[in-house]
């Protein structure tokens, strides 16, 4: 864990935060706009309000963005240029950790240490897109006879509207932004109405740190109107979106008809499969990790537990023992591990997926809470005598709930793990390589991590197959994401 930075630790706040919008370079202060107030999971306090956006501002952020795409005053610098602006932003980051961790652990109703973590990692990410701005390249062909020669470039692709989720505010746009912005693009980001903050208070970095005033707008709202706007105005040539598989469903609906390029990352339903010859000390940490961090509110958490037969009780004691040692309680002390869930509306929807599992006839055990019942928390739970078909083990619930399916062949485990709809994650427990490589194949999924969970870093892709999205991010093949192909075919005397 990172040492504790300076303001340590959080307090609730004795007024909301506020910051501005950023439409088309111009700051929208709350005091001049109809507002959206964002309260604390558990403690019920105001905690940020900020100015909620129209679908007027939507027009102005689209006109300016598409403006300084055709003006190139971004994608005009040289890749060098771009990259000093972008590790820029990367140092101011660091500089105003502390704010970033405050918001985050106030509107997500995260534990601080885990809010700061995820800022690091926001962090790696701006670094490592900074890299590929001095790193896109094209082709050449000489070889085409008579005197000819083909030039092949890549340009960005224009205007992209971004739309992230609540539950990792600033990593998940931080999986999108420095990448579109490496290749030249222009961005209008609708962040959650629920966790506006941090997006906001990256927004003004970015003015500070030197990006163009309009390459970058960030409009708090709600999907209905501002999002639905974003993805409709024809200026917008790509949607990048992350949640859930319904709403991605629709928008894929929506850029199709326009002939908009998409990019998706939708739901999880991610397997840990462990092997009678894993390490099962370490995969039992790590399951427990895979299903309570962020309280289980994670597109990639590991959800199903698929376990050898032979193996199957020691190892489900030992995850029991492993959900009993997680520190569930106040998000505003340095020890806790797990917080509430983001809502009543999740914490109605997890409890319902709890019931719906014991009257389908599995065995649910839950770890025992510590001290009084707090709003919105669900303790980390384990399903027993779980059917494959069940809905605790084919649909997302998105809390801190576990699904165990035993096994006894490798086969077997690759069908069960590829059984429903998603294909986001899967991580696999073995010291077998040969048996490793036969999940690695066989599971039909975005990220296959091996001997360890949710290890993500900003070098290699996430990628989601069937349900879980199209497309991918991070990585550089998120150059590819970006960018779009121009041929330039001569004919030389």
């Amino acid at each position: 864990m990172s040492t504790p930075s300076t303001a340590w630790p959080v307090k609730l706040p004795e007024t909301p935060i506020e910051l501005p919008a950023i439409v088309g370079g111009n700051l929208v202060e709350t005091r001049s706009r109809e507002v959206i107030g964002r309260r604390h999971p558990t403690f019920d306090i105001a905690v940020s309000r900020y100015p909620r956006a129209t679908t007027a501002d939507v027009g102005e952020a689209v006109a300016a963005a598409a403006a300084a795409a055709e003006k190139r005053v971004w994608s005009g610098l040289s890749g060098a240029q771009r990259a000093k602006i972008l590790l820029d932003v990367a140092r101011r980051i660091e500089d105003n950790l502390d704010e970033f961790r405050r918001i985050e652990c106030l509107e997500c109703g995260k534990p601080v240490t885990n809010a700061e973590r995820e800022i690091r990692g926001a962090i790696a990410h701006w670094e490592y897109a900074a890299t590929l701005a001095r790193h896109t390249y094209g082709d050449t062909y000489d070889n085409l006879g008579g005197g000819q020669m083909g030039l092949i470039l890549r340009e960005p692709y224009g205007v992209v509207a971004m739309i992230t989720p609540w539950n990792y505010p600033l990593l998940i746009i931080s999986q999108k932004l420095p990448f579109a912005l490496a290749v030249g693009c222009c961005a209008v980001i609708k962040p959650s109405e629920l966790t506006s903050g941090t997006t906001l208070l990256l927004g003004r970095i970015l003015l500070e740190a030197g990006v163009p005033p309009g390459v970058v707008s960030v409009l708090p709202g709600f999907g209905h109107d501002v999002g639905a706007a974003l993805c409709a105005d024809p200026r917008v040539d790509m949607i990048s979106f992350t949640g859930s598989t319904r709403v991605g469903k629709e928008i894929a609906g929506k850029a199709g008809a326009a002939l908009k390029k998409l990019s998706l990352e939708l739901g999880g339903k991610s397997a840990h499969i462990v092997c009678a010859d894993a390490d099962l000390e370490t995969a039992a940490q790590k399951v427990v990790i895979g299903a309570t961090r962020n309280a289980g509110q994670a597109c990639v958490s590991g959800s199903r537990l698929l376990v050898e037969r032979s193996i199957a009780r020691e190892f489900l004691e030992r995850v029991k023992a492993g959900m009993r040692a997680v520190r569930v309680g106040d998000t505003l002390d340095p020890a806790t591990e797990m917080g509430p869930l983001i809502s009543t509306a999740q914490f109605d929807r997890v409890n319902s997926y709890i019931g719906a599992g014991q009257r389908d006839g599995a065995t649910y055990w839950s770890r025992p809470s510590d001290g009084p019942d707090r709003k919105n928390y669900v303790q980390p739970g384990l399903f027993t005598a779980v059917d494959p078909k069940m809905s605790i083990a084919q649909e997302e619930i998105f809390g801190p709930v576990l699904s165990a399916i035993e096994f006894e062949t490798v086969d077997q485990a690759i069908a069960i793990a590829n059984g429903t709809p998603y294909g986001l994650s899967a991580g696999v427990w073995t010291r077998d390589l040969d048996k490793a490589f036969r999940f690695g194949r066989g599971l039909k999924a975005g990220t296959i991590e091996v001997n360890t969970y949710m290890a993500g870093t900003p070098e290699l892709p996430l990628t989601g197959h069937k349900e879980s999205g199209s497309g991918h991010e991070r990585g550089r093949f998120a150059v590819e994401e970006f960018t779009e192909l121009k041929t330039i075919h001569l004919q030389l005397n």
